[in-house]
């Protein structure tokens, strides 16, 4: 009964031995020179200045959000499109075909509703006491522009 388990403790115990094995490995062969200069931080060679810690525009995430929501949709299209030709030989291109026109919809959908809703803009226009918008970062700042 016991046996069963083999399997698995050997496989934790390679698990853990062959990563030891590597860095002991690396830490006797390769050289060991510290030096001051090896110690420090590297950024592109300068040295730093100021807080390194700064908050970072909102504006970058939704960008960035809505690459690897494409992204990920390529990544699901894909296979699909790859076996597309065997399926209409097998008569199931129009099936297959619907279902990622549905897919493909719904997406559409979603970036419609965000473009329609405004997040999709840089500079958000925010209605004042007066008439006229004013171009506004988020947090409410003002744009100011020449």
């Amino acid at each position: 009964m016991l046996f069963d388990y083999a399997n698995i403790l050997v496989f934790v115990a390679l698990g853990l031995f062959l990563p030891a094995m590597m860095m002991g490995l690396g830490a006797l062969l390769r050289p060991h020179n510290p030096e001051k200069q090896k110690l420090t931080t590297y950024e592109c060679g300068e040295e730093v200045s100021g807080n390194s810690w700064i908050n970072f525009n909102i504006r970058f995430y939704l960008i960035a959000l809505i690459f690897i929501v494409f992204d990920v949709e390529v990544a699901f299209i894909y296979p699909v499109v790859t076996v597309f030709r065997d399926w209409v030989a097998d008569g199931r291109g129009l099936f297959a075909l619907v279902e990622i026109l549905i897919f493909v919809a719904i997406l559409l959908a979603g970036l419609v509703y965000v473009w329609t809703k405004g997040d999709l803009a840089w500079l958000k226009s925010v209605v004042t006491q007066g008439d006229e918008p004013e171009p506004t970062l988020p947090g409410g700042s003002r744009h100011v522009t020449d």
